[in-house]
């Protein structure tokens, strides 16, 4: 048994309030499946740090992270805290630079068949995964300066070989364990970056030739995604072009709300709600945790514990299984605290392990034997899909 120490950055907006239902599942976990220990640790970092001290992710703090195995973060910046050169607060993206956390993983799940804007969808038909490099591409430009003095401004895309390599093995590891199908998405037909991209893209699809490889353009992607998302199952992608896919693949599922992940490195990782601080809604209790839940469960299988990840993801279906079992923003009348003792109520449950028959039933994609740890979820999180 370990002592995992967990560098806690709850942030700012609603970082706060998902964090503190995230503690309470992980703290959950503890006391309901034997196995390592938590020990947080919590910093002050993002926008409300910069008004204190000036540095929005202080020298100070960033090594005492250092020390720890990973980090689980809230939401960072406010639309009302810039920097000199115009942009937001960003200290998760220093964190994903200074770690060299190249892979974002952002797992998209439809719990229920109700939850999606789109028709006919049912629960697991939208079950895919947004592989989004982290570091470089297009965001490389973030820290250049322009003035309105100038006559024009510029932005540098980055794609290195490295990270690339790096990036695309993780996407096709990842497919080994799913449906076995990989999709590029990028704009080979007009940024010469985005052809050498693809031409990496082309050289790791053949160390993999039992994984299905295709490659599409952004703007089609985007069309696809809302056609017929059920057809994808692994996409890797740029950085720019990945945050903005994994906005829209979670507005298929449910909302951001309903969008984990983690961002991953060869030694080190930051698990997050996919979701900003959303200001507008801050202190009223009203945002959904579930983002935040299920990154908890990403970060327990990174430190290799599938059991426990299932545990919490078996929660979450059983309770995305009852329809009024919903927050605001979903249509509901649950808030934030309210989400979170639902599922750690469902957790209590399904650790006696005399509810996986009934949840089988109701929302499939089950496989359950007789102890917890021996349970594997069929979905993006499964932990038979653990590659780092």
């Amino acid at each position: 048994m370990k002592t995992r120490r967990i560098a806690v950055l709850a942030g700012d907006g609603i970082g706060p309030e998902v964090i503190a239902e995230g503690v309470r599942v992980l703290r959950a976990v503890e006391r309901l499946v034997p196995g390592d220990r938590f020990e947080l640790h919590e910093f002050s970092v993002g926008a409300g740090e910069f008004l204190r001290s000036g540095d929005p992710l202080p020298a100070e703090t960033l090594k005492r992270i250092q020390q720890c195995d990973a980090v689980l973060l809230g939401a960072m910046g406010l639309p009302d805290v810039r920097r000199a050169n115009g942009v937001e607060m960003a200290p998760q993206l220093d964190l994903r630079e200074h770690f060299d956390l190249y892979a974002g993983i952002r797992p998209i799940f439809l719990f229920h068949d109700d939850d999606s804007p789109l028709k006919a969808q049912q629960a697991g038909a939208i079950d895919l995964v947004i592989v989004r490099e982290s570091t470089e591409g297009l965001f490389f430009a973030r820290k250049g300066t322009s003035s309105l003095a100038d006559p024009e401004a510029r932005d540098t895309m980055r794609i290195s070989r490295h990270t690339s390599e790096r990036l695309f093995r993780v996407a096709f590891q990842l497919a080994t364990t799913r449906k076995k199908h990989v999709t590029l998405v990028d704009k080979a037909n007009v940024l010469p970056s985005m052809a050498y991209f693809r031409g990496i893209f082309d050289e790791v699809a053949r160390e993999f030739p039992d994984i299905t490889a295709d490659r599409i353009y952004v703007d089609a992607a985007a069309l696809y995604l809302v056609e017929r998302p059920h057809t994808f199952d692994v996409i890797v992608t740029e950085n720019m072009f990945g945050d903005i896919l994994s906005d829209l693949a979670a507005g298929l599922v449910g909302g951001m709300g309903m969008a984990p992940s983690g961002d991953i490195g060869d030694s080190f990782a930051v698990f997050q709600p996919s979701h900003g601080s959303a200001p507008s809604i801050a202190g009223r209790g009203a945002a959904n945790p579930v983002a935040t839940i299920l990154s908890v469960a990403m970060m327990l299988d990174w430190f290799g514990a599938p059991g426990r990840a299932a545990l919490i993801q078996t929660a979450v279906r059983w309770v995305f299984a009852k329809k009024e079992m919903r927050t605001v923003e979903m249509g509901g009348s649950l808030g934030t605290q309210a989400m979170g003792d639902a599922v750690l109520q469902a957790m209590a449950q399904t650790a006696r392990n005399d509810v996986f028959d009934s949840v089988r039933e109701k929302v499939g994609g089950l496989e359950a034997d007789s102890r917890l740890d021996d349970i594997r979820v069929i979905s993006p999180l499964s932990a038979g899909a653990r590659i780092w």
